[in-house]
């Protein structure tokens, strides 16, 4: 596997949902491509020292999500049916994810609805001036 997975644990988000985003965006991104083998359970866990447990709820839920099916012996991989609508709407997900906690941020240190809007306006203009 290509992509190299990081975890930080004081990040406040759950290291299991840290893993099903970074799965996804580098599927969504084609740096993990259809049928492309993802680490087993013990070996991701142990290259993040994080318990098996963590990975497998990880792996349950991006399988859950289309994203990778397991194959009992074999692995677990990267969908090859449907891998373009999964990584699009992986992509949208991851996505949604961080726009969701930067909002939770931008509320817990004051900032007003108005201020937010003014500040995602400003964003949406630098990161897409031609849809303007």
């Amino acid at each position: 596997m290509p992509a190299v997975l990081t975890v930080d644990s004081r990040s406040g988000v759950p290291i299991y949902l840290q893993i099903v985003e970074q799965v996804k965006r580098s599927v969504a991104l084609g740096v993990l491509q259809a049928g492309e083998q993802l680490p087993t359970v013990k070996q991701l866990a142990l290259d993040l020292t994080v318990n098996p447990n963590t990975v497998a709820r990880a792996y349950r839920d991006l399988e859950r999500d289309s994203v990778i099916e397991t194959a009992p012996g074999r692995g677990s991989f990267v969908r090859a049916d449907g891998a373009l609508d999964s990584a699009r709407s992986s992509a949208a997900d991851v996505a949604r994810d961080v726009i969701a906690l930067a909002l939770r941020e931008a509320k817990a240190v004051g900032l007003s609805r108005s201020d937010v809007r003014d500040l995602i306006d400003a964003s949406l203009d630098r990161w897409f001036p031609e849809e303007r």
